[in-house]
């Protein structure tokens, strides 16, 4: 398979720094050789800002956007993979596939804040209601090729930090929800509900969705998540059900991943995504 490797090494405007560290770590731990030696031919991309710029921290997120979209746009025929710091990549990435493309959102928290719902001000905690056309619509709409995703269209998986008015926006909305303990007994019918609507998915994972036991991905780790094992199983559910447009890792932090297991497991899950979408019909695969 052809494949592009996007890394994308800035947490909330600040290259390198916290989970901007991670994109880079992976590479640096081999990912573009373990697909290589899968007998996938990769190119590998850096996105960058321009260096002597100076941009507020939103001004940055929403620019890293419309350079993923473009360089996926410049390499349509390379299924992309995104090594990203923040979550709100997958705009991007979102912006740059076909119309119909929905969205399964593995994460411990499900990013569906909006500007007036967030306590923190972290701007990553907005990335799915951005998705979903429910916050910075008019900057969304700068990212070219961007369309909101239908709720219908997507999937949250393993979310369980929710703020309180964050997690009643979730429960009013039309957005499937799977928990870490049903993914499952639940998910496959979540993905038929998904599959109504549209003719693909991304596949976003923010590391953090995994259990803080089996691996602490970053700072925003929590218990209650999933295995490594859970998420395998459910790529491969995924691939079966749906075609795979493209896959995100994001929110990995080396600084605090003192025995390597979840930079191990990140290798892992991104080399999961990419068996998954050797599921879909040649047919489909570039579709």
């Amino acid at each position: 398979m052809d494949l592009q490797i996007l890394a994308v090494p800035y947490d909330s405007g600040h290259r390198g720094a916290r989970m901007g560290a991670g994109p880079e770590r992976l590479l640096e731990a081999g990912i573009e050789r373990a697909l290589t030696d899968l007998g996938h031919r990769v190119r590998t991309t850096l996105v960058e800002l321009p260096r002597d710029s100076w941009s507020s921290e939103i001004g940055a997120a929403f620019e890293l956007m419309r350079r993923t979209a473009a360089a996926i746009a410049a390499n349509k025929e390379l299924l992309p993979i995104i090594l990203a710091g923040n979550c709100n990549t997958s705009v991007g990435a979102l912006a740059a596939h076909p119309p119909r493309t929905g969205i399964v959102w593995f994460d411990a928290h499900a990013d569906f804040n909006t500007p007036d719902t967030t306590t923190s001000g972290f701007l990553d905690g907005t990335a799915l209601s951005t998705v979903t056309g429910h916050s910075w619509r008019q900057l969304a709409l700068t990212v070219p090729g961007f369309r909101p995703v239908p709720e219908e269209g997507v999937c949250v998986v393993g979310a369980r930090d929710l703020d309180p008015l964050e997690e009643r926006l979730l429960a009013e909305s039309r957005v499937k929800v799977v928990g870490a303990v049903d993914i499952r007994s639940a998910l496959s019918q979540a993905l038929d509900s998904i599959a109504a609507h549209v003719d693909r998915v991304h596949v976003h994972m923010d590391l953090d969705v995994l259990d803080a036991s089996v691996a602490r991905a970053n700072s925003y780790a929590v218990g209650g998540g999933l295995t490594v094992e859970d998420m395998e199983f459910a790529l491969d559910l995924i691939g079966r059900r749906l075609t795979i447009a493209g896959v995100t890792l994001s929110a990995y932090d080396p600084t605090g991943d003192l025995d390597a297991r979840a930079a191990s497991a990140a290798m892992r899950l991104i080399l999961a995504g990419v068996r998954a979408r050797e599921h879909a019909p040649r047919s489909q695969r570039l579709a």
